[in-house]
């Protein structure tokens, strides 16, 4: 016992490593136990037809954080010069300009998404959702020094106590109001307190408007491929969103989104874990370096990699048992959903623990043809199957999107001295049992879901 606690004390990275990754996994999963909480709640104050509105209203708002983002915080993580005072204070006012150019396009463009989607109340809301991104451009990058250095204790409570403050104002809101402006303002409300949250409690000193030419010319070069990226990675991870929001009903498109989110928790995690924790560790050992740096990382990503899995697997079986449990019968068709979502996110969380190391070794550009193969795949796998199969033929086709992805993973892990074969052997064979159980399990459900 005394030799498993000395492994989480002091400064090595390994750690910084382990306290990490328990301050991450703990935290992500008290943020999802908290969304879940709320959701069972909102669900019986409120109607599916305001979920499937405000999944609309949330793939918009993170389309215009994606599109307009130039890697801040990856740049800060990797960067020689991420502890210097001036290179943060020009990042920061980057950060600024940014969301307050999000804000005033937010307004520009809701009444033509209204329109495009075919929901006046969306020009309303799109403006009072997008103060939330405005709000979030003045946050601090004392929290981006956190992750830097894997030091994520406080960060993890700052960041529970504004969602934890966010859910109860929108559980109020939404007794008095019973309307979908209820979540509309508790999302504001959650990136205020947030913001003062850090402000008040993260140590280091407090940002300043500054301008560095030098500074600003490495953020940029770093972020031009980020920027590319994130647009990529947008449609690669919201494209369901945006092709099922348009030729679903509103109601299946919100129960579908009761799903997506029980589904994804284990993927979601997986992509905290990574930008937190593996960027750092990648970036302090090189994995191409030498033969110990490989075996270690080794180590770490077949750990991170089996807690993955077995959380997919153990959604996917039970996914229609969750839905019965949890949800009333109107969200009964959730159930398959979570099954297969969960299932055809098997072959990319395989590969997940890969995908930080092009940007520890400052490779973005290698990052952003990953990105945009992924995105590419996604959209055209997601846009068949829907043609082809409707919601069922479209859950497929993420699945056959992630397995005609590998190469180009590959490619770019080969080139960082990162791929493992072993390690994707394994899980490939594990993950392929995993996915086979489930559906085996909930035949019945998914025949239900293929025959609407």
């Amino acid at each position: 016992m005394e030799a498993l606690v000395s492994r989480f004390r002091g400064g090595s990275l390994n750690a910084r490593f382990m306290r990490s990754s328990i301050f991450t996994l703990g935290g992500y999963g008290m943020g999802q136990v908290l969304r879940l909480a709320s959701n069972l709640i909102l669900t019986r104050l409120l109607f599916p037809e305001a979920f499937g509105l405000m999944a609309l209203v949330a793939v918009i708002m993170q389309g215009l954080a994606m599109f307009s983002d130039v890697g801040v915080s990856p740049a800060i993580m990797q960067s020689k010069r991420g502890d210097d005072q001036k290179f943060l204070d020009t990042a920061w006012t980057i950060q600024v300009m940014r969301g307050v150019l999000l804000w005033l396009f937010a307004c520009v463009i809701a009444i033509p998404v209204s329109a495009l989607y075919g929901e006046p109340l969306l020009a309303w809301i799109l403006p009072c959702a997008g103060i939330s991104l405005l709000v979030a451009g003045f946050n601090p990058t004392r929290m981006d020094t956190a992750n830097r250095h894997l030091l994520l204790g406080r960060l993890t409570v700052l960041d529970l106590t504004a969602q934890a403050s966010g859910i109860v104002v929108a559980v109020i809101l939404a007794w008095i109001l019973h309307t979908v402006w209820a979540l509309v303002i508790s999302g504001i409300a959650s990136a205020v307190i947030l913001l003062v949250l850090y402000n008040l409690f993260l140590p280091g000193e407090r940002n300043r408007f500054h301008w560095e030419r030098e500074a600003a010319g490495e953020l940029i070069g770093f972020g031009k491929w980020i920027f590319l990226s994130t647009i990529c990675g947008f449609l690669y991870m919201q494209g369901d969103k945006l092709l099922l929001g348009k030729y679903l009903a509103l109601d299946l498109f919100g129960i579908y989104n009761i799903g997506f989110f029980l589904a994804s928790f284990p993927l979601l995690m997986g992509g905290v874990m990574t930008r937190k924790v593996l960027i750092p560790v990648y970036r302090e050992r090189p994995p191409s370096a030498s033969a110990e740096n490989f075996a270690k990382l080794q180590k770490m990503r077949f750990l991170l990699t089996a807690a993955m899995i077995a959380l997919t697997g153990a959604v996917s079986v039970a996914g229609v048992v969750l839905i019965d449990l949890l949800y009333d019968p109107r969200y009964a068709m959730a159930g398959p959903v979570v099954v297969l979502i969960a299932a055809m996110q098997i072959p990319h969380i395989i590969v997940m623990t890969y995908e930080q190391a092009a940007l520890a070794a400052g490779d973005s550009r290698r990052f952003f043809v990953l990105s945009a193969a992924r995105a590419i795949l996604t959209f055209g796998c997601l846009f068949l199957g829907l043609s082809v199969g409707g919601l069922f033929g479209a859950l497929i086709g993420q699945g056959v999107a992630g397995l005609a992805a590998y190469p180009f993973v590959v490619w770019m892990a080969r080139h960082v001295g990162a791929w493992d074969p072993k390690h994707d052997g394994v899980y490939a064979l594990v993950g392929a049992v995993a996915a086979a159980l489930a559906l085996w399990v909930n035949a019945n459900a998914i025949a239900n879901l293929a025959s609407l």
